[in-house]
């Protein structure tokens, strides 16, 4: 049988046949290879994108069968994430402006705190979604906003 290309925690590996899998239900499996015997555990599974995450011997790994198509899609860069690009940020609950992490003019990458909100006595960290330049703030500490209010926009 011919080879398979496997992508193990980041490194390609050329897989052959040899190893037997004996599923105990959905979730838990045995594997034998080379005489030795390996208790595993499917910890998450997504078929479109051939990954699973494995526990083998208390050790999780991620595995991603390299696909027929894999090399065309990054050959055409269309397995880069596209990355939103900030406009404004709107109030998504109302609330009181606790804290304003960012500055005008100050660069913001994906996950990058902006500001804390407090609904509720919980304090909500607002992070960006995307990236962008701040433009503008239209709110500062302590001021009560309304859901759908515009508090900063991004260049």
């Amino acid at each position: 049988m011919a080879n398979r290309v496997w992508n193990f925690d980041g490194e390609k590996v050329i897989g052959n046949d040899g190893a037997v899998v004996k599923w105990e239900d959905e979730t838990f499996f045995t594997l034998s290879y080379n005489g030795q015997t390996f208790s595993g555990e499917v910890l998450e599974e997504n078929t479109e994108s051939n990954f699973l995450k494995l526990k083998v011997n208390h050790r999780v790994f991620e595995i991603r069968k390299k696909g027929e198509l894999d090399d065309l899609i990054a050959e055409l860069g269309l397995d880069i994430p596209k990355i939103r690009k900030l406009k404004e940020l709107e109030a998504p609950i109302p609330g009181r402006i606790v804290n304003i992490a960012v500055t005008i003019g100050q660069e913001l990458n994906v996950g990058d705190d902006i500001l804390s909100l407090e609904a509720m006595k919980m304090e909500n960290v607002l992070k960006a979604e995307g990236v962008g330049v701040v433009k503008t703030i239209n709110i500062k500490s302590n001021d009560v906003v309304e859901k759908g209010e515009v508090l900063i926009e991004f260049e």
